[in-house]
Formats: C-alpha cells, sequence, structure tokens
C-alpha cells in the first residue's frame, strides 16, 4: 500500500510540473529571410523599390483606372485590388512590387496574391514613397 502512495504522489508530481520554457521565438521577433518566401510580403522603401524595378520588376499600381489616369508612376501597370487575383500577373516568381494611395490597398493585394503563390511581393505601400 505504501508503494502505491508513493507512485501516485509520483504520478501526480510529474503531470502538475509546468513545461519546460520553450525556445521557440514568438512570430514577431522573426528576421524577414527566415519566412520562406511565399509566405511574407517584404515591405520596401522607395530606393529599394526602383532598384527592383529596374532589375526587371513589375511595378503594379492598385488603384482605380480613375486614380491611375490622374497620376501614376511612370512604368506601372494598373490592376485595381478587387481584380488582382483574376488577372494575369505572369510567372509566380517574378518579382512585383506594389503600390497605391496610403498603403491599405497594396497590403490587401499583396496578401490575395500570395494565396495565389506568387513569392516574390514587395509592398511600396502608398505612392508618395517612391520619391522619399
Amino acid at each position: 500500500m505504501k508503494w502505491s502512495f508513493v507512485a501516485a504522489l509520483v504520478l501526480f508530481a510529474g503531470c502538475t510540473q509546468p513545461p519546460a520554457p520553450s525556445t521557440a521565438r514568438p512570430a514577431a521577433a522573426l528576421e524577414p529571410s527566415a519566412a520562406p518566401p511565399s509566405a511574407a510580403v517584404e515591405h520596401v522603401d522607395g530606393a529599394a523599390a526602383k532598384k527592383l524595378v529596374q532589375g526587371g520588376a513589375r511595378l503594379v499600381d492598385v488603384r482605380t483606372p480613375e486614380e491611375y489616369a490622374a497620376g501614376h508612376i511612370e512604368g506601372a501597370v494598373n490592376v485595381p485590388v478587387d481584380t488582382v487575383e483574376t488577372r494575369d500577373l505572369g510567372a509566380k516568381d517574378q518579382p512585383i512590387v506594389l503600390y497605391c494611395g496610403s498603403g491599405k490597398r497594396s497590403a490587401r493585394a499583396a496578401a490575395a496574391l500570395r494565396a495565389k503563390g506568387f513569392a516574390r511581393l514587395y509592398d511600396l505601400g502608398p505612392m508618395s514613397a517612391w520619391s522619399e
């Protein structure tokens, strides 16, 4: 009987110990390079966006056709955010730089394209960042 009590006590103690501390870092602490290319959208400034476009990245304006007609970055194609999922934007491994008016629509477009399997997405955010 004594052994049964000791065995039950050991089992109970083993079940109530706190878990060992985790060595995993929170997702927010991960470096951008730690995420797979298709899982992340990189935010870029104007200088980086220009370099990407000069290197062959497609520049996509996700604003409305009216906004695009009123002014856009030279070389950009207009693909309104509500149509990015249905438009042919080329190879899924081709780099794409997205921008809009404030950064909200470019983020939405990037999420939609990432879900479609595009692997090299760069979010400039607002068009004004191009000249900064």
